[in-house]
């Protein structure tokens, strides 16, 4: 799935150790959407992704996740796992130069027609 937004709270990063000693972290954002009704969304980045995509608040992002949901202790719990944030205005490959548009040279286009339907009293064209 994908969401475009505003990031307008980066939370400070969260590391840890899992059960088996491994260590893992976790980077939290929370980006707006840009619409008449606009959204806050919630969405994190975990393990090596965390370091990948490192955003900052004013950046317009399109964001790439998955949303998984677990239980604990008999509540349920939903999550927006990112895997890719594209930021807007990043130049992409550079645009090959065109061929410049062509000259039309000619006779000037006439005028509309003032009397459109035939009948004078009636200014629409339909």
């Amino acid at each position: 799935m994908e969401i475009k937004g505003k990031i307008i709270l980066a939370l400070p990063e969260v590391v840890g150790t899992s059960k088996a000693g491994n260590p893992w972290k976790k980077k939290e954002y929370v980006l707006e959407t840009q619409e008449s009704f606009p959204r806050k969304v919630h969405f994190d980045f975990f393990g090596d992704k965390a370091d990948q995509y490192n955003l900052a608040v004013g950046d317009v992002i399109t964001l790439s996740f998955d949303i998984e949901s677990r239980e604990y202790n008999g509540k349920w719990f939903t999550s927006i796992r990112g895997w890719k944030a594209e930021k807007d205005g990043v130049a992409s490959a550079p645009v090959a130069a065109s061929a410049p548009a062509p000259e039309f040279g000619g006779a000037p286009v006439p005028p509309a027609p003032q009397n459109f339907g035939g009948n004078e009293t009636d200014d629409l064209p339909f």
